[in-house]
Formats: C-alpha cells, sequence, structure tokens
C-alpha cells in the first residue's frame, strides 16, 4: 500500500483565489470550483482522474483556510501526480516543519548501544538546590560532558530531591561542563572542569525582578498606556494565563485541536514570548512585582501553531494563523520560530499579510552564526538577530557562555554566540537572559526568540505613536510605511550589517 503523504495546495498566487476586490481572477473558473469542492475537511477522500489510465486517484482533505483558498490534504505520490495533471494551474507545496526559537542547549550526542557495551559507566548524582532557602530544585535539567567537543556526557532531570543521576564513563576523571537549566524562578548554571564524584552539589540564584536585564538596560518601564491602539499577534506555542498578561483572543490553527484552545500548550515558550512584548506587572526598583513588556497597552492576540506537548509546528498551522491575524485585523505579528529552507507556502502567507498592511517580524534563528533560517530570511519579513550585554546575568549562568565577539562601541554590548547572522538582518534586539512571564511564574531565557518580541514591542509602542501610518488604508502601502517608520527609529550598535543590519528599535 503506498504511503500517504500531507501536501498544501496554494491557488497560483497568494493564499486565497479572491482578489482584494473579493472576486476571482477572469479564467480561473475552474481552479475556483476544485477549490470550492475540497473546502471542507471530509472522511469521504476526493477523487482525481489519471489523465493516463482514466483511473481515478483520493485525495484527502484534512483542513482548509478558505472555500477559495489554501488546503491541507493527504494523498499517496500516484494522486499527487494526477492532481498536477488534473489541475496544473494549482500549486501542491510540502508540509514543512518549524521549531520555537530559543537557544539549543548542549545535548549529548547519541552513543551507539555497541560502544557503550564496550565501556564502563559510573552512576554520578548532581543534587541541585536552592540558594534562597537550601531546598531541592525539582524538574531542573542537568547536562554533563565530560567531553565538550564530542558531546559525550549524559543528561537527567531533577525529581523532587532534587537530584539528577547520570551515567559517565568511568575512566573520566573531571565533567568539562556542567550545566543546570530550572524550569523557573532560578538562574541557571553553567560549571566547567567540575572533579567527578559521586555526588555533586550545584546551586541557583534566584531570579530578583528588580535586577536590570538586558531588556530593562536598554527599554526603561513603558507606561501602562503605551501600544494603546495596536493589535499584536503571537504565533507561537499559545499564551498562558499569567497575572502580568491580558490576552484579547485568537485561535488555535493546528488541524484537529479546537480552534478556541489558544493557551500555552504546555510549552511555555509563547508565554515568555507574550510578556516581552505585552506584560503588565511592575518591573525594577524595590517592590518589583512582576515584569513590564515594551507595550503593556496592546490588543494582544494568541495564535496557537504547536500542538499539545508538540515541539514542532507545520507550515500550514502558520500559514492558517497569518490568514486568521489579517482577518483580526493585526498590525503587528511576531514570529518567534524557524526552521530552515525556504518555504513557499510560509512565503505566500507573509507577502498576503504585507499585502493587506500588516507588519511580520520573525526570529532569525538560533544555528551559531549560521546563515538567517526562514522564515526570517523571507524577503517580506524583518528579521532579528539577538543581542546580550555583560552584566545582565550572573557570571556563573549559562547565559555567560554567549558573549563572544564581535563587541559593540560599547564593549558590554555583544551578538549572542548562537544568533543567526547574514546579510537578511534587519534589526537586532536583547535575546540573551531575558526574564519575562511563564506559566506559573517567571523564567529567563536565551534565543532571537526573545529579541523578535523585543522588536515587536518596540516597533508597537512606536506606531501607537503614528497614527498617520496606523491609520492608513490596509493594503501594501501601509506595511510598507511601518517598515520604513522602524528603520528610521533603528540605532546602530557598532556591529557590522550583517550582525545588526539597521541597528536596535530605540
Amino acid at each position: 500500500m503506498a504511503t500517504m503523504q500531507r501536501y498544501i495546495i496554494l491557488p497560483p498566487q497568494g493564499v486565497r483565489l479572491a482578489t482584494a476586490g473579493g472576486r476571482a481572477p477572469r479564467g480561473t473558473g475552474d481552479i475556483e470550483r476544485f477549490l470550492a469542492a475540497a473546502a471542507r475537511p471530509s472522511r469521504v477522500a476526493m477523487r482525481v482522474r489519471r489523465a493516463r489510465t482514466g483511473g481515478a486517484a483520493t485525495v484527502r482533505v484534512l483542513d482548509s483556510v478558505h472555500e477559495d483558498g489554501a488546503k491541507l490534504v493527504e494523498m499517496a505520490p500516484d494522486a499527487l501526480l494526477a492532481l498536477r495533471t488534473a489541475q496544473p494551474g494549482v500549486r501542491v507545496l510540502p508540509e514543512l516543519f518549524y521549531r520555537p526559537a530559543t537557544s539549543p542547549r548542549p545535548l549529548p550526542a547519541r552513543t551507539p548501544r555497541a560502544a557503550r557495551a564496550a565501556r564502563a559507566f559510573g552512576a554520578v548524582t548532581v543534587r541541585v538546590l536552592s540558594r534562597a532557602d537550601g531546598k531541592p530544585v525539582k524538574g531542573a535539567q542537568v547536562i554533563a560532558l565530560t567531553d565538550y567537543q564530542a558531546r559525550e556526557g549524559d543528561v537527567a532531570t531533577t525529581d523532587a530531591r532534587g537530584e539528577a543521576r547520570l551515567r559517565l564513563p568511568a575512566a573520566a576523571r573531571a565533567i568539562e561542563r556542567l550545566y543546570v537549566y530550572p524550569a523557573l524562578g532560578l538562574w541557571s548554571a553553567l560549571k566547567r572542569n567540575v572533579r567527578a564524584r559521586a555526588t555533586i552539589e550545584v546551586s541557583l540564584a534566584p531570579l530578583d525582578l528588580a535586577d536590570e536585564d538586558a531588556l530593562g538596560h536598554f527599554y526603561p518601564a513603558a507606561r501602562l498606556a503605551t501600544g494603546r491602539g495596536v493589535t499584536v499577534g503571537v504565533i507561537d506555542t499559545g499564551v498562558g494565563d499569567h497575572p502580568d498578561l491580558v490576552v484579547s483572543g485568537g485561535e488555535n490553527t493546528v488541524q484537529g485541536e479546537r480552534p478556541g484552545d489558544w493557551r500555552d500548550n504546555g510549552a511555555g515558550h509563547g508565554t515568555h514570548v507574550a510578556g516581552i512584548v505585552a506584560a503588565r506587572g511592575r518591573r525594577g526598583g524595590r517592590g518589583a512585582l512582576g515584569v513590564r513588556g515594551l507595550a503593556p497597552a496592546v490588543a494582544l492576540r494568541s495564535y496557537r501553531v504547536f500542538g499539545a506537548g508538540r515541539e514542532l509546528a507545520s507550515n500550514f498551522a502558520i500559514l492558517k494563523a497569518l490568514d486568521r491575524a489579517v482577518a483580526d485585523r493585526c498590525d503587528l505579528v511576531n514570529m518567534s520560530l524557524g526552521g530552515g529552507a525556504p518555504d513557499a507556502a510560509t512565503a505566500a502567507a507573509i507577502a498576503d499579510a504585507r499585502a493587506q498592511g500588516v507588519l511580520v517580524i520573525a526570529a532569525a534563528g538560533n544555528d551559531g552564526r549560521a546563515p538567517v533560517s526562514y522564515p526570517g530570511a523571507d524577503q517580506l519579513a524583518i528579521a532579528v538577530s539577538a543581542m546580550g550585554r555583560k552584566g545582565t546575568y550572573p557570571a556563573g549562568s549559562t547565559h555567560a557562555a554567549e558573549a563572544m565577539p564581535p563587541y559593540g562601541r560599547d564593549r558590554r554590548d555583544f551578538i549572542a554566540a548562537f544568533s543567526n547572522v547574514g546579510p537578511e538582518i534587519d534589526l537586532t534586539g536583547p535575546g540573551v537572559a531575558i526574564v519575562s512571564t511563564w506559566p506559573g511564574g517567571y523564567a529567563a531565557l536565551d534565543g532571537t526568540s526573545m529579541a523578535c518580541p523585543a522588536v515587536t514591542g518596540a516597533a508597537a509602542a512606536l506606531l501607537a505613536r503614528r497614527q498617520s501610518v496606523l491609520g492608513m488604508p490596509r493594503g501594501q502601502a501601509r506595511s510598507d510605511a511601518m517598515a520604513k517608520l522602524v528603520f528610521a527609529a533603528a540605532r546602530s550598535l557598532g556591529f557590522a550589517a550583517e550582525f545588526e543590519g539597521r541597528g536596535m528599535l530605540l
């Protein structure tokens, strides 16, 4: 039996066949009828006639954006050929997948079982405690690398006693690098050249919301009214309930999940991103309570494209989320996700959003100075690299490992080691050790995922002050004017253009 594969069907241009006037272009009646026939998911598969044999191939519709628009379908390879023969005017594109654009952790490489069997391994227990009260820290990820370059080591998660049990080569006398990543409320830790012994104890410093992170350094606390009149869509893992956040609504565009379930999928990433844009807590100074985003008065909307418990998002879900954000009259859309090569389906959705007056801001990716990944690399998206600032995180934290040349005019500023760079970079933003909202509290994260909403929040604050641009008719001229406004407000930090683009939006 042929293996069924999933594809995205698009009209010849854009996401919908209809033009801005609501009518399909002349001469596309056959395409219009075909798309309308596939308007709704169905257990009954469509039949597409094979040109050579006269038989019929099946195409099962899984999801649809519009009656005359994009479809997610499932079919066998022979049906793909039949579909292209029967409907040469439509585009049939692969379903691709993206990840949240947080900085990757240095996980151990998998060692073949045969190699493991030939070597002796010893047990090492890492006990993780809170420096504030000495209590055990549950749920912290512990990574021990006895050979950093070869990524040889082990990874485990702390239990209720704060203990993570690792298996390391018995011959190893030292752990070259020991990483500890808590779930929330604490700073991470990085220890180098730790003597290997049966029990190793690591204490973690608590986050103090009164302290200044890189975001707070470059963007002093915004007024609660900042960003009023602007609508921002966050396409991510969903935005969870948090006392610092007010979400006006959104949609879950994951195929097979409930559309109304736009809240956090359990990953926490989207909640952190949303806080950078629009958290409404009080941040900095004595008596700090919560965190404050750059544009707390925006109408914040959550578009969840990552399924429950899933690490990957389909480009169809992203395409559909962009379409919904346009329909909901978002002004800015934040995409803190990425994955690699050009993707025609997402490109069509970004172009459609720009054509309808919406500015799309995307993370550059976190592959260690590699070329900008998609969708940040799309010419119509605003690509954001990540920078950091020394002194805005504990010296013994994992964040310190991201500081590397080049440095800015202020030698404390640096482009993060993990950040992708290249000629596609438009702007940079704070993306190292950024403290923001997290389900159940607060967390400090690294990534172009964090730099991206910093630019989105700053752009929202700027746009709210420029009613002449915000009030323009929703079309390409509007999104272009928004982009020009943002670029004109950027200031160089002293990096080359391939690292910072036009600089930081200040």
